[in-house]
């Protein structure tokens, strides 16, 4: 899977490896078996394993930035930067007795094994509203998911970065999608007359059983409706590297499109807390805006059959193992 730059990962995470020393790499290597911190992504502030910005030089912050963009598309990475500059915003507007520290440079890179190889390997990069896991084994990528992007403030409303929206497709295409369906489509959709406090799924492992597909199905939509869930379902896939991103479109064509469903909870207008998963029986992007008087995003891109490359590495196994 995504072979083509799975190579220049693993020579990426290889030249910010070698750029170390002795101590920050023995922060920044863990062991990929230990699959309870290989798996223990969050999109909170909270202390993480690996190696911070803000511990790095100039030279190993260079090399980390180069791998962190072969794990998105150019337009994710400029997400990304958006995202991690509104730390910036967000301590303005919380003030020195806020919960947490709010930080640009608290944002850890971890790599998992040794890359390179047959060698099963991988590497995050996460922070506040920030999270970028990949697997990788035999020199292709088998797992880029789970992908977690928020923002918060969604909607910058003050100072000099006035109007600044840095999810500004996962919120509007989704609430155009839920305006263009008609009045019995629109009650189908909807799921609950309130917003869920976060994504239902936060940042469990693995989605089996998290949640199921409901509201209303693509088969039920028309032309115009099935473009703008679409595009919608292209901003999440549009994260990825592009030749991920293609292979991920693949696999959605041939699983058809008249498979997917899409939910909404809470309410429809502009500035009111609000909802929304796209969901197959393989993949979900997830996105609600609820909190902080509904200037505040989370929405995340997952594959309910491979995050952390589980299924990859499971047929890996019985390979070489049978």
């Amino acid at each position: 899977m995504c072979s083509e730059i799975a190579a220049r990962m693993s020579d990426a995470a290889q030249e910010f490896l070698a750029v170390l020393d002795e101590n920050k790499r023995s922060e920044v290597m863990l062991d990929f078996s230990d699959k309870r911190e290989r798996t223990n992504w969050h999109y909170i502030p909270r202390d993480r394993l690996g190696i911070s910005v803000k511990n790095m030089d100039s030279l190993q912050l260079k090399c980390a930035k180069k791998l962190i963009q072969l794990g998105v598309s150019p337009k994710g990475f400029e997400k990304v930067e958006t995202i991690i500059s509104l730390e910036n915003i967000l301590g303005e507007i919380e003030g020195p007795t806020g919960k947490f520290p709010r930080d640009p440079e608290l944002y850890y890179l971890s790599v998992f094994g040794f890359p390179g190889g047959s060698q099963m390997w991988g590497w995050r990069f996460e922070g506040h509203h920030v999270s970028i896991n990949y697997t990788l084994v035999d020199d292709k990528i088998i797992g880029p998911t789970p992908l977690f992007f928020g923002s918060n403030p969604a909607h910058v409303r003050h100072g000099e970065r006035a109007g600044l929206r840095a999810l500004r497709e996962e919120e509007d295409l989704g609430r155009q999608l839920f305006h263009e369906l008609d009045g019995s489509q629109q009650r189908q959709a909807l799921i609950s007359s309130e917003a869920p406090p976060d994504i239902l799924t936060t940042n469990a492992p693995f989605l089996s059983g998290e949640v199921l597909p409901e509201g209303l199905s693509s088969s039920q939509m028309n032309t115009s409706q099935c473009e703008i869930l679409e595009a919608l379902v292209d901003v999440y896939v549009g994260r990825l590297p592009e030749v991920c991103a293609e292979e991920t479109r693949s696999n959605m064509q041939e699983m058809g499109w008249d498979n997917l469903c899409f939910a909404w909870a809470g309410s429809g207008e502009l500035g009111q807390a609000h909802y929304y998963r796209i969901q197959s029986q393989q993949y979900l992007a997830e996105y609600d805006n609820t909190q902080n008087d509904a200037n505040h995003i989370h929405a995340v891109w997952r594959d309910a059959k491979n995050d952390f490359g589980e299924d990859a590495l499971r047929k890996h196994v019985m390979k070489d193992h049978p």
